[in-house]
């Protein structure tokens, strides 16, 4: 069996790999691809060391067989073993890449916190049942809201005087992660929702850094140098600028699904207003190596010089100049289910407190 595989190195090249799969094992490998690597005769050795490999083998063992046979003056520029191995696991799983699909747009008017709630879990169902074309979808927001993690304590994590104090709307989504303080002319939202099988191959970890990588080219086109901080967080040498969650979604009959990846931007938040709603403890604040929830976040207005909707037009832009991209909207159909999930789920005590 002949395979092909892909894999852009976030901050880096492009990977490519083909393959025989032959009595289980790696036959006939070939690597390819944009980076730089010396001596030449490296590129062989990596090949040699893949030829043979059982094809169970995980991109730990894969990468460790890469470097157990590089010469030792090797200088790899823009690749990596690691990568060169994700490559392979990718060639394996049958991964499909990001040109593989018409991807969609969805950029409408203001709505509320709870139904962008919803909406993240439509349009995610839908793609995973094959509804939908992968979609990147830009929030607009009709008013302030914390966005608490699926998994967070409620009491923990929002000041509820503060909350009123403010006019903030609490709400909870469907991934994990941290809690998010967002205002409608302070910050950028978007979600992607796309196949599994575009993340096919790659571990949880890196799939955030591949999901990722488009963001990090578009803010290098302003002008910003920024980069994928593990787990979920991208940021500069000023700050973090952005966190990310995920969430798996299951296809009818079990299939593989979807992906739900959404990232929350800052654009010129008003941090004195997000200490007064959020309880970010002193725990959070030393795990992130700093002293202050002020130093944790840096606004992209100050970075870019742009105005808001400006940064948004040349991050769907970048998309477009990388992927492709068709300006859709959302269906009625979605719209309706995704109010019946704001009155019977997003919208409720229930599910906001489901950890109190």
């Amino acid at each position: 069996m002949a395979v092909h595989g892909e894999y852009k190195i976030p901050g880096g090249k492009l990977v490519v790999v083909d393959l025989d799969v032959e009595g289980g094992a790696l036959r006939n490998v070939r690597v390819a691809g944009d980076f730089f690597l010396e001596p030449d005769e490296a590129i062989l050795a990596i090949d040699a060391a893949l030829e043979g490999a059982p094809a169970n083998t995980d991109t730990a063992g894969l990468t460790a067989r890469i470097d157990a046979a590089l010469p030792a003056s090797t200088v790899m520029l823009g690749l990596t073993s690691e990568g060169v191995a994700v490559a392979v696991r990718r060639a394996l799983a049958q991964a499909t890449e990001w040109s593989d699909y018409d991807w969609q747009l969805i950029h409408e008017a203001p709505q509320s916190p709870a139904l962008h709630m919803a909406l993240d879990e439509v349009i995610t169902t839908e793609v995973a049942a094959g509804r939908r074309p992968p979609t990147l979808r830009v929030w607009e927001w009709d008013s302030p809201a914390v966005i608490i993690g699926s998994f967070q304590s409620l009491r923990n994590e929002v000041d509820p005087a503060g909350i009123e104090r403010h006019g903030v709307t609490v709400v909870r989504r469907i991934s994990g992660g941290g809690a998010m303080f967002a205002e409608p002319s302070s910050t950028i939202t978007y979600s992607l929702s796309v196949p599994q099988s575009l993340v096919s191959g790659l571990s949880f970890a890196d799939s955030y850094a591949y999901l990722d990588d488009w963001v990090l080219g578009a803010l290098g086109d302003m002008g910003i140098k920024a980069w994928y901080q593990p787990l979920n967080d991208i940021a500069t040498d000023i700050g973090k600028i952005a966190g990310a969650a995920q969430k798996r979604v299951v296809g009818p009959g079990g299939d593989p699904g979807a992906v739900l990846h959404h990232v929350t931007m800052s654009y010129d938040i008003d941090a004195d207003k997000m200490l007064e709603v959020l309880r970010i403890g002193k725990e959070k604040m030393s795990d992130k190596g700093t002293k202050s929830a002020k130093k944790r976040v840096d606004p992209l207005r100050r970075q870019t010089g742009l105005p808001r909707e400006a940064v948004i037009d040349n991050m769907i832009d970048s998309f477009r100049k990388r992927h492709g991209l068709t300006q859709g909207t959302v269906t009625a159909e979605e719209l309706a289910q995704a109010e019946e999930l704001v009155r019977t789920k997003f919208g409720t005590p229930e599910w906001t407190a489901r950890v109190p």
